[in-house]
């Protein structure tokens, strides 16, 4: 017979509507029940793509004298951390504060009330980002890129961090550090070499076998950053890395209403990996002779197994320039055979037993990728990108934004959950981030309206920054204020960044100063533990030094050209808005066109202070030419 969990919309908590445990969702129903039996809590976390919590179901929940136990012994609630990220945090700090390490999923606790929090305030630590560099040098595994050793997680945030480190000072071993990270993981299995997008991490230092479920919010994170990485340096991995990143996105994550679901599981068949690895003679029976040339050597499969010493994950073993030297072709023959097998070895892939697909739609997610999707579109001059973004951020407020207030979670025509600070930071942002590539009007109102949300919801009036749940969220035992970046970047940073962009472009001091005041709360953060914020410190950047923003007036279609160019350049610190047709609008954005100068013209601004209006392209490049 179903448990409580039958009517609940998340994937992961109906994975276990079925078992023999007596399961609750988190809700005032299990706890007043705890409370008039006198029983501990038993909370398990977890989410639907998350390959132990599957073994774990397995040989645990699924068991009747297990789940005989635990009904006896414990009220069970169970939560999908995805939906509820505000009880995953907190119960994830206890589990970290008890244990002195970090934790996981699935994650289980015996619940206990003790609410404890406090704020502090100080002068803000404009040596933190030096600090942290200094750190990441020392943690930069020099020859197969990322930090530390096995397992081994992306890091967008961090990378990013230090490309813009390289824009701003012209610091090479920034650069290295990101693009050999960039490079080696673009390389390596947890790339999927077939089908495009990665991984969430890698098992091993060298990148090669992933934990293979895929995450929205992980190539979200990678697309942005991979953009980046080509338009910094131009190198063409780096670009065909970004597109696969699409490529997946709209072909397997794309809902049919526009927007994006939230992951793939690791297993299928309840075997993990089993969709993605190979034997060597399934893939050489498929190929021609020319083909599997090129692959056997490019994708390593003419060396010992790489997964499990039965089967083969596919990586970049030899250059492709190497393999065709040895084979005494041409580069651009050995691309085209390539290319060929790739697409045949992917045509077969799709006739096996895809993973599980967790399809709900979360808001804050959703928020990365369009953000990530216009500005990849943007730099790579991709209308279709920019028109997948924008119909996603269109579902988002005509079904998850109600009479002012936001919602976290959508699945089957449902929406629910009242937002976090990451739903409304990122998609702050995000819109941001579309209103750089193609400015719609209202898309800058809505981003009023959410930065409006925040400060009026979510922001700690007494002490700075923001809280995770909103003032009338459900009371829990702690209400933290996230600095930290995770697998997701910390709301905070993210929240200060887009207040100071949006403030900036609309002289609006409200904003500035609610990103100063959270800044100034985790300064002490900062300045002693400046490892691990990179979110905040890019803030404290943009906060120390305004960016520069470019506004384009006049001709649309001179406007257009002027700021493709533009964005050709890697230049993280300037902001470029075609206003052409925009129409009226407010604070340092209502700089006019001047008519009779030229088609267009274009005002450079720093903060809310603008230069004189410029009316030729070759003119606003010189002017830019020291900006990064």
């Amino acid at each position: 017979m179903p448990n409580r969990l039958a009517g609940e919309t998340s994937p992961y908590l109906l994975q276990h509507a079925g078992n023999p445990v007596d399961w609750y969702p988190w809700g005032e129903e299990a706890l007043a029940r705890a409370k008039a039996e006198g029983k501990p809590i038993l909370l398990s976390i977890g989410y639907s793509a998350c390959h132990w919590c599957h073994v774990m179901a397995h040989e645990s929940f699924e068991d009747e004298g297990v789940a005989a136990l635990m009904n006896d012994l414990f009220v069970n609630i169970k939560v999908d951390r995805e939906e509820r990220p505000d009880l995953d945090q907190i119960y994830q700090t206890a589990h970290a504060m008890l244990t002195q390490r970090s934790g996981g999923w699935p994650l289980t606790m015996l619940a206990l009330t003790n609410p404890d929090a406090q704020d502090a305030r100080a002068a803000l630590p404009v040596d933190a980002p030096k600090l942290a560099f200094a750190a990441l040098a020392r943690s930069f595994d020099g020859v197969y890129g990322g930090f530390g050793g096995a397992p081994k997680f992306p890091h967008p945030f961090e990378l990013e961090f230090c490309l813009r480190r390289y824009a701003s000072r012209g610091d090479k071993s920034a650069l290295e550090i990101a693009t050999v990270t960039l490079a080696r993981m673009a390389e390596g299995g947890i790339h999927d070499q077939l089908g495009g997008g990665f991984c969430r991490y890698s098992v091993d230092a060298e990148w090669t076998i992933p934990h293979f479920e895929k995450m929205l919010y992980d190539n979200a994170a990678l697309l942005a950053v991979y953009a980046d990485a080509w338009r910094a340096t131009g190198e063409a991995a780096f670009a065909r890395a970004a597109r696969g990143i699409v490529a997946w996105t709209l072909r397997d994550m794309r809902a049919p209403e526009g927007a994006f679901y939230s992951s793939l599981d690791a297993d299928s068949e309840h075997e993990e990996g089993k969709f993605y690895v190979w034997t060597s003679d399934a893939v050489e029976a498929l190929l021609t002779a020319d083909e599997w040339a090129v692959a056997r050597r490019h994708w390593t499969l003419d060396r010992a197994p790489n997964f499990e010493h039965a089967a083969w994950h596919l990586r970049v073993g030899v250059p492709l320039a190497d393999v065709a030297r040895e084979l005494g072709i041409a580069l651009d023959a050995a691309e085209a055979r390539l290319e060929l097998a790739r697409a045949k070895l992917f045509a077969a892939r799709e006739q096996r037993v895809h993973p599980g697909r967790d399809d709900k739609v979360l808001t804050s997610w959703n928020a990365l990728m369009i953000g990530a999707l216009a500005r990849a579109a943007r730099v790579f001059d991709e209308a279709e990108w920019l028109a997948a973004a924008q119909r996603a951020a269109d579902f988002l407020r005509g079904s998850l934004w109600r009479d002012g207030r936001l919602l976290a979670t959508y699945k089957d025509g449902r929406s629910h959950l009242n937002a976090y600070l990451d739903d409304h930071a990122y998609l702050l942002a995000a819109l941001l981030e579309l209103l750089q590539t193609s400015f719609r009007t209202q898309d800058l109102s809505w981003a009023i309206e959410i930065a409006d949300a925040l400060l009026e919801r979510f922001e700690d009036p007494a002490s700075g920054g923001f809280f995770f749940t909103s003032h009338d969220h459900e009371a829990l035992i702690h209400r933290p204020k996230p600095a930290h970046d995770n697998a997701t970047p910390a709301g905070n940073g993210i929240a200060a960044q887009a207040l100071l962009t949006l403030g900036h472009w609309l002289g609006e001091a409200r904003y500035l100063d609610a990103a100063e005041r959270t800044l100034r709360a985790f300064a002490g953060e900062l300045g002693e533990r400046p490892s691990g914020v990179a979110s905040l410190l890019i803030a404290l950047e943009e906060w120390t030094s305004p960016p520069t923003n470019v506004l384009l007036r006049g001709d649309p279609a001179t406007s257009a050209s002027w700021q493709r160019l533009l964005e050709r350049t890697y230049r993280p610190r300037v902001r470029t808005l075609d206003l052409s047709r925009a129409g009226a609008l407010t604070g340092a954005l209502a700089r006019p066109h001047q008519d009779g100068e030229a088609a267009a013209t274009a005002w450079v601004c720093t903060g809310t202070s603008c230069s004189p209006p410029i009316h030729a392209l070759e003119a606003l490049e010189r002017g830019l030419a020291g900006e990064a």
